[in-house]
C-alpha cells in the first residue's frame, strides 16, 4: 500500500484521521491544502512527512506557474510548508532536498520529488529486514512478542514502514508471535492506525492502555520493544511519540531490547541531543475532549506535548537502512 503519491498533477494521500472507520483518499492541489493536512494529521509519520514535503515543493512550483507567483511568493509558501510541524526533521529535509533542484527547472523538481518516494520504499524494506535479523539474534525465542507504540507502519511512510516494517519482516519469516500495541493517547494512533495495519497483516495483536504499557513490558509479556522516531539527535537520543520514554525505562529495568527503527534521514547530526529538539505542543482540546465530546470540566486546562525524549543510554539499537548503531553501548549515530 502507498500512503501518498503523485497522480495527475496532484498529491493523493490517505486521510489518516478517518481510519479505521473509512478509507478516504484526498486529492491535494495547493500548498495550503497540504499544510492543513499535515497540521491536522491527515498525513503524519516522519518518513511520510519527508515525502509530503518533497511533493509539496512540486505543488508549490506548479501553483506558482498557474497563479503567476514571483520568487518571493513561492519561497514563502515553501517556508510555510517546511514549518508545518517542527519536531520531525524529515519534513524539512524533504523540502530542502527538492528545493535544491529548483534552479534546474520544474522537471528537475519533479524528478527529485518522485525519487524521494521511490527511495522511501526501498529504505523501509531494508530497515525491516535488518531489524528482524537483529531481533532474532538478540532474543532467544522462536516467535517474538513485540511491543510497539504510536504508528510506524506503512501509514507513516510511503510503503512498508519502519518499526512495523520490522514486524512485517518477522511475519514474513514466520518468526512473529504476538504484537502489543500502545493505544497512543490522545489521538489513538496505535488503536486506530497500527491495529488497522496489523489486522490487514493477519497478525495476532492486542491493544494496551498507555498507562499499562510499561507494566506489560516489565512484566514478562514481551520479548522486545520496537518503535520508530521523529528525530534522532547526534548523541543517539530519540524523539518519538509521547509515551515512548517510559517504555524504554521499563525495557531497561528488565533487560529487554529497546530498538528504534528509522531511516538515515531521521538522524539529525546538527542537533547535539534531545534537549535541543523543539517539542511540539498541540492543542489542549485533544486532551480535554474525545472527538467532539468534551470530557473535562469547563475550567480545565490541558498540557499536550506530542513527543518525548528517550536518552541514548536506554536505546539498545538504532536500525537504519545502512547500519545498526548501539547507543546504550556508547555508539553514536553522528
Amino acid at each position: 500500500m502507498r500512503s501518498i503519491d503523485w497522480v495527475d498533477d496532484q498529491v493523493v494521500l490517505l486521510d489518516q484521521t478517518r481510519l479505521p472507520r473509512e478509507e478516504r483518499w484526498l486529492a491535494v492541489t495547493t500548498v495550503d491544502e497540504l499544510v492543513d493536512a499535515i497540521r491536522r494529521l491527515a498525513v503524519r509519520g516522519a518518513p511520510l512527512l519527508g515525502a509530503a514535503g518533497a511533493l509539496g515543493v512540486l505543488l508549490a512550483v506548479q501553483e506558482a506557474r498557474q497563479e503567476g507567483w514571483d520568487d518571493s511568493r513561492l519561497r514563502a509558501a515553501v517556508a510555510q510548508l517546511r514549518a508545518a510541524r517542527p519536531t520531525a526533521v524529515n519534513l524539512a529535509r524533504g523540502v530542502d532536498r527538492v528545493m535544491a533542484r529548483l534552479p534546474e527547472g520544474p522537471m528537475a523538481v519533479k524528478d527529485e520529488a518522485l525519487r524521494v518516494l521511490a527511495e522511501d520504499r526501498d529504505v523501509n524494506r531494508a530497515i525491516g529486514a535488518t531489524g528482524a535479523r537483529l531481533l532474532i539474534d538478540l532474543v532467544d525465542t522462536y516467535r517474538l512478542r513485540i511491543y510497539t507504540h504510536c504508528n510506524a507502519g506503512a501509514l507513516a511512510c510511503v510503503e512498508w514502514g519502519t518499526a512495523l516494517g520490522v514486524v512485517h519482516s518477522l511475519s514474513t519469516l514466520d518468526r512473529l508471535g504476538s504484537v502489543y500495541v500502545g493505544e497512543t493517547r490522545p489521538l489513538l494512533q496505535g488503536s486506530r492506525l497500527t491495529a488497522w495495519e496489523l489486522e490487514r497483516l493477519g497478525a495476532d495483536y492486542q491493544i494496551v492502555v498507555d498507562g499499562a504499557g510499561p507494566g506489560v513490558v516489565a512484566g514478562g509479556m514481551v520479548d522486545a520493544v520496537v518503535v520508530g522516531a521523529d528525530r534522532i539527535a547526534a548523541n543517539g537520543d530519540v524523539v518519538n511519540k509521547v509515551g515512548t520514554f517510559p517504555l524504554a525505562l521499563a525495557a531497561a529495568r528488565v533487560g529487554l531490547p529497546f530498538v528504534v527503527a528509522a531511516p538515515e534521514s531521521t538522524v539529525d547530526a546538527e542537533t547535539p541531543s534531545g534537549a535541543d529538539v523543539p517539542i511540539e505542543l498541540r492543542s489542549q482540546d485533544e486532551v480535554l475532549a474525545i472527538g467532539e465530546l468534551r470530557i473535562a470540566p469547563t475550567g480545565a486546562r490541558g498540557l499536550n506535548p506530542a513527543f518525548d525524549v528517550t536518552p541514548a543510554d536506554l536505546v539498545t539499537a538504532l536500525v537504519t537502512e545502512r547500519r545498526v548503531v548501539r547507543p546504550a553501548a556508547g555508539e553514536t549515530p553522528a
